[in-house]
């Protein structure tokens, strides 16, 4: 069974029964990660390139697993080391690394839409690893994944995002992908950071950390992007860690049980305490282990037909 689509761009493209395919299909693939030997033959022959634009440590690895884990060749290319830098476009890389006989392209780009133009152009299948503040819609579904791992369930989950979600890209690919799940999604932030007209898209907002994540089960902190903190988003760190970082006496307003995520990198001690990243309710590296094995189901659907 395969997903009938070339590209993986946005969540809020995909339908309700692509992601839950996905999501099944990783279930299998995450076993593998359990073996003495963890590959299988699945992508042999198939071609991976990994074309990073921006840093990224987690993302840039569990596609490299992924891939070859599946047994796929698998090429790393940063903007340092491309043409780019000689001044070649992001179009032109591409199509000569597609007339290289690459099956798939990992794209990050600091631009919105830039994994969108490659998919219009190339025939490879293109997959978006995190473009601007856009989506990044393979971390969205490891995060769906492990909510329902840990909870057996998305529909009637109630999820709080808490921090900066206008420049969140993380934010929009949950967004997407949990209220088309039936999830409750809040989101928790200063004024600054919240989208105007955000609620259109069935979400609830919220301005106060503990009155947001009241009784949820889950509370999902997105990193505080320390490089826009100088364009008067908010006073000053400490009050923004004050206001809206996650501690033990604000995480007591969630229900029992709660589970913490956060995409990473993380900022301790600015939007989450160490205890708490560190604490029992912590599922952060679990959702770094899951990746890979969302990537797998996703790498393995858009190679076509099994």
């Amino acid at each position: 069974m395969s997903i009938k689509r070339k590209d993986l761009l946005a969540l809020k493209d995909l339908q309700k029964e692509e992601i839950e395919l996905i999501l099944d299909t990783a279930v299998s693939f995450k076993e593998v990660a359990t073996r003495d030997i963890k590959k299988v033959p699945t992508l042999r022959g198939k071609t991976l390139i990994n074309l990073f634009y921006e840093p990224s440590t987690r993302t840039r690895t569990s596609f490299e697993l992924a891939a070859k884990r599946l047994s796929a060749d698998v090429i790393n290319i940063s903007h340092s080391n491309s043409s780019a830098v000689k001044g070649e476009s992001l179009l032109d890389t591409a199509k000569n690394l597609e007339a290289m006989n690459a099956d798939m392209i990992v794209i990050r780009h600091p631009s919105s839409g830039a994994p969108d133009i490659l998919a219009k152009h190339l025939k490879s299948s293109i997959i978006n690893a995190g473009d601007g503040a856009h989506e990044h819609p393979t971390q969205g579904l490891l995060d769906l994944y492990t909510i329902r791992e840990k909870l057996g369930r998305l529909e009637g989950v109630k999820v709080a995002i808490v921090g900066d979600i206008t420049h969140s890209r993380v934010a929009r690919s949950d967004i997407a992908g949990l209220t088309k799940m039936g999830a409750e999604v809040r989101l928790v932030g200063p004024p600054t950071m919240i989208p105007k007209e955000i609620e259109a898209s069935g979400v609830t907002v919220y301005y106060d950390l503990k009155q947001g994540i009241e009784d949820v089960d889950v509370v999902l902190m997105l990193r505080l992007q320390l490089e826009r903190q100088g364009k008067g988003l908010f006073p000053t760190i400490r009050e923004y860690s004050e206001l809206y970082g996650l501690n033990r006496e604000k995480l007591k307003f969630a229900k029992s049980g709660v589970l913490v995520m956060h995409p990473g990198p993380v900022n301790r001690g600015v939007e989450i305490m160490p205890d708490i990243a560190d604490g029992v309710s912590s599922v952060i590296l679990e959702q770094v282990t899951n990746g890979i094995a969302v990537r797998m189901a996703v790498l393995f659907l858009l190679s076509g037909p099994a």
